[in-house]
């Protein structure tokens, strides 16, 4: 039974897209491994949303040519995003690379893999035969493939699961529109597409039925769902009593939201230009939808932001945090941030600084800009150098981490309804789960609870993280 191990670099999107290409390998006969070194088939998928991932990904391809010297016949592939932007050029660059997949295509890499398996065990085994001096880099043979296909979206709809596998995520589009200037995903996920809502209804009733509670519906812009497929005045499940005007979205949010069996529903990343009214709504009348959303701000200067081509400005966004604060008391919220962008001033991330502090975030992701190849913002002229960017790099993850510590803070003292999702990754004697503001919880208990949906007692906080104690 060949073996294959997969590393993933990157989003939730990534997470799922890679676990759909492990089901398609397990389907085949192969065995999933957790080491490259145990591996017949070593498949990186890659992120491109800044240098460092894609250096990371190209670091450690680079690594796996000493098993490639050792075991000739194992298959080295990249996926995702790096390989939908790089395409051929990455064979030509790495010289055990076998396979290259684009982002459209991950349901034809199990297909890819057989062939390329099959082709470098024979050349195996005529080398051996043949007692020949040629080497497999001779005969080398590869497969790139990144072109578009239509309906790619409708393709990622199965995923292998771990026993008691409590939490999933599901794809319910591919793509985006919005053109951000900083941002290469457009041109590597291709242009906004939705799958159907009896497609994704179908999947989350699987994985329910499999033992899942918590699903976390993923998108590029998760709000914008279904916009260029139906108009909110037509219904995207007839069968349903949606009320017309409702956004797709929304829509879509009601019908997973009557599935028998589900606890929990999240969606993540979102845009402020995407929360309709009907939205905020929706996390007052929807008790299944967790108290947390990711809304990200990337910049509080309105000069900034639209040379982003972020469609808001800085007063619209803090509007839209109260309302949605008004409309679910206690949610919480996180945020992207980006520092550094091309032409930013002092006063540009002052006018940041001063939004996020106000805004209180439980959390937030703080990024120097990153030039990414093709995109509008690396021709932009007033490109800041990198001492600066680290500088208030720093500097806003210290007002960050002070606002991320009192919410923290709050909940000592506190119980807490969490869904136990199995052992902690600091501590293998101890369990962890998430509250529904989605704050880490560790605790001590038994592995039965793995799975299971109950209260902590919250005793102290530590950095990121709760510490606590089941109630019964």
């Amino acid at each position: 039974m060949p073996t294959f191990f997969i590393k993933t670099y990157g989003c939730q999107m990534n997470e799922r897209d890679s676990e759909q290409v492990a089901y398609s390998l397990v389907a085949r006969g192969y065995r999933r491994v957790a080491s490259e070194n145990e591996a017949d088939v070593v498949l990186l998928n890659t992120c491109s949303v800044r240098d460092m991932a894609e250096q990371k990904a190209l670091g450690k391809m680079g690594m796996l040519g000493r098993i490639n010297r050792a075991r000739p016949h194992v298959v080295f592939g990249f996926l995702g995003c790096m390989a939908q932007a790089r395409g051929a050029s990455l064979l030509r660059e790495v010289p055990h690379l076998d396979l290259v997949v684009g982002t459209q295509k991950f349901h034809r890499v199990a297909d890819y893999v057989d062939e390329l398996v099959a082709r470098k065990s024979s050349t195996a085994r005529l080398l051996r035969a043949a007692e020949s001096d040629q080497s497999f880099e001779d005969l080398r043979y590869t497969i790139c493939d990144v072109a578009e296909e239509q309906g790619s979206q409708s393709t990622i709809r199965e995923q292998t699961l771990r026993p008691r596998q409590p939490t999933a995520f599901v794809s319910i589009m591919q793509g985006c529109n919005m053109h951000c200037t900083f941002c290469i995903v457009p041109r590597t996920r291709g242009t906004e597409r939705s799958r159907t809502v009896e497609e994704i209804v179908s999947e989350v009733r699987a994985l329910v039925a499999c033992g899942v509670k918590e699903v976390t519906l993923l998108g590029q812009i998760v709000n914008l769902y279904g916009r260029h497929e139906v108009t909110s005045a037509q219904p995207l499940n007839p069968s349903t009593s949606q009320r017309a005007g409702k956004s797709p979205f929304v829509q879509l949010l009601e019908a997973v939201h009557a599935i028998d069996g589900l606890e929990r529903l999240r969606f993540t990343s979102p845009h402020p230009i995407g929360f309709r009214d009907d939205l905020i709504e929706a996390f007052a009348a929807l008790p299944k939808l967790a108290e947390h959303i990711h809304l990200p701000l990337q910049s509080g200067s309105d000069r900034i932001l639209k040379a982003m081509h972020r469609p808001y400005t800085a007063a619209k966004y803090r509007k839209l945090v109260d309302k949605i604060r008004a409309a679910r008391p206690g949610i919480a919220i996180t945020t992207d941030v980006i520092v550094g962008f091309p032409g930013e001033t002092e006063s540009d991330y002052q006018a940041t600084r001063s939004l996020v502090e106000a805004l209180d975030f439980d959390n937030a992701f703080v990024f120097r800009y990153s030039p990414r190849r093709e995109t509008p913002a690396a021709e932009m002229p007033d490109q800041l150098p990198e001492s600066m960017k680290e500088a208030r790099n720093q500097d806003l993850l210290q007002v960050v981490n002070a606002a991320a510590r009192r919410a923290h803070e709050r909940l000592v003292g506190t119980r807490a309804e969490i869904l136990c999702e199995g052992v902690s990754k600091t501590n293998a004697a101890r369990l962890s789960g998430r509250t529904r503001t989605n704050k880490v919880v560790v605790f001590e208990a038994a592995r039965e609870r793995v799975g299971q949906i109950f209260d902590v007692a919250i005793t102290r906080a530590n950095g990121f993280s709760l510490y606590g104690t089941p109630v019964s």
